[in-house]
């Protein structure tokens, strides 16, 4: 009996860690869809490439860094360039949890370059990628996941509302201020144009594709099929994505006077991203309720940054930072005394301001480090050698700049020479 259960939870992870994987299709659809068809090739392109960049790094040193042990504060100090030999894990196979994690590593990633898109050079791309995937992300995993002083707390991120989300946007926050907004956004007066993306049908079906690989990132982050308890993740993942969706369009409607299908697709991603870190602690009902105030934020959210005049094309500040904020909290208040099996019940069930306190902590620890050490990264860059491309490259769009091709050539290139092409 232990055997098949060791069995099926290695099987339920891997399914899980191929839908974490999967979300990178829906990221590309995303950000293509929420910017111009000049950039699609090189939006498509660039996030392949950075998640093996990722992947690699991971192997070498981030999984190390996370789960190793003989550790310091920061990080754990063993298994290096992972070889897969190292013994079976306690209820799975740990190549499989390897996978998994690698996973959630290369989601950050990609959260975080969301914030370069349009303007970045591909070569700032690479180093960033190195960088974040080995000094940023898996300091913060080993804090709260891997035994760090964060988990001792009892700080309560069950998939990775702070690990993965607020990581990912407080990078992408360093990356909107340090890059500047792009041409055209803004004018002397300081009012911003819309730029809009050049396919909504992407960003819908980006949605979907986010949406049931959540699946996989919350219900697959229970490593067990016993009980059937991802079954109960997963309906409060569901629920919180609903919400979210249907609060952020009222918003929308009630405020602007028509409703708006980039908010209601934002308010979805919203709430996924907010119950990730509670779908495991929290009833129910709290995980409507989550999701709802989700979506509402990031109709606010998107405004707030674009007021200041942070040019954030894919809303990754509003969709994974503040939702990622709001989504930690949320256990200080809601988390249950049945199911917190990390740390204390919140503040609705009779554990005080204790959780809200440790959650607060970890939020404020977290991207203050994310935000901080990927600055000096892209700082440093920028003295060496620019972060941006030239304003005549931007113009052309970075597929034919960066990449000598279009992703859309029957659009751009002459017909005769699209035949050809």
């Amino acid at each position: 009996m232990e055997e098949l259960e060791f069995l099926m939870n290695s099987l339920w992870t891997m399914i899980a860690a191929v839908l974490v994987i999967f979300m990178l299709g829906g990221f590309i659809l995303l950000e293509a869809g929420s910017t111009r068809m000049k950039n699609a090739g090189h939006i498509a392109g660039k996030t392949v490439f950075t998640f093996g960049i990722a992947s690699l790094v991971f192997w070498a040193v981030g999984y190390g860094f996370i789960f190793g042990g003989n550790g310091n504060f920061f990080v754990g100090l063993t298994d290096f360039f992972y070889s897969g030999a190292q013994a079976d894990g306690a209820g799975l196979q740990t190549t499989v949890f390897f996978v998994f994690q690698l996973a959630f590593a290369g989601i950050s990633l990609t959260i975080a370059l969301g914030g370069f898109a349009e303007r970045a050079k591909l070569s700032v791309y690479l180093i960033f990628s190195v960088l974040f995937s080995a000094l940023v992300y898996p300091v913060i995993a080993h804090w709260i996941w891997g035994g760090g002083w964060l988990f001792e707390h009892g700080k309560q991120d069950f998939a990775g509302s702070t690990v993965v989300h607020l990581t990912g946007a407080m990078a992408a926050l360093a990356a909107t201020i340090l890059l500047k907004p792009r041409i055209g956004k803004y004018n002397a007066d300081g009012s911003a144009n819309p730029i809009f993306g050049h396919n909504q049908v992407y960003t819908a079906l980006s949605v979907i594709i986010l949406w049931v690989g959540w699946f996989g990132f919350n219900a697959g982050s229970t490593v067990s099929v016993a009980d059937g308890f991802f079954g109960f993740v997963a309906l409060n993942t569901n629920l919180a994505a609903a919400a979210g969706s249907v609060s952020a369009l009222l918003i929308s409607w009630i405020v602007l006077g028509k409703s708006d299908i980039s908010t209601m697709l934002n308010g979805a991603l919203a709430g996924l991203v907010a119950i990730t870190a509670s779908c495991a602690f929290v009833d129910t009902w709290a995980a409507v309720l989550i999701g709802f105030v989700a979506g509402i934020l990031v109709f606010y959210s998107v405004r707030f940054f674009e007021n200041r005049k942070i040019d954030d094309p894919i809303f990754a500040l509003s969709v994974h930072g503040t939702a990622g904020v709001w989504g930690t909290l949320s256990n200080g208040f809601f988390a249950t005394k049945e199911l917190a099996t990390v740390g204390k019940p919140g503040l609705f069930y009779g554990g005080g301001f204790h959780q809200l306190g440790v959650q607060a902590t970890g939020i404020v620890v977290s991207a203050l480090y994310a935000f901080v050490v990927s600055f000096v990264i892209l700082f440093v860059i920028k003295k060496i050698s620019g972060l941006r491309v030239t304003e005549e490259e931007e113009i052309m769009g970075l597929d034919i700049s960066e990449h000598g091709t279009y992703g859309y050539p029957e659009v751009f290139l002459p017909n005769e020479e699209s035949k050809n092409a």
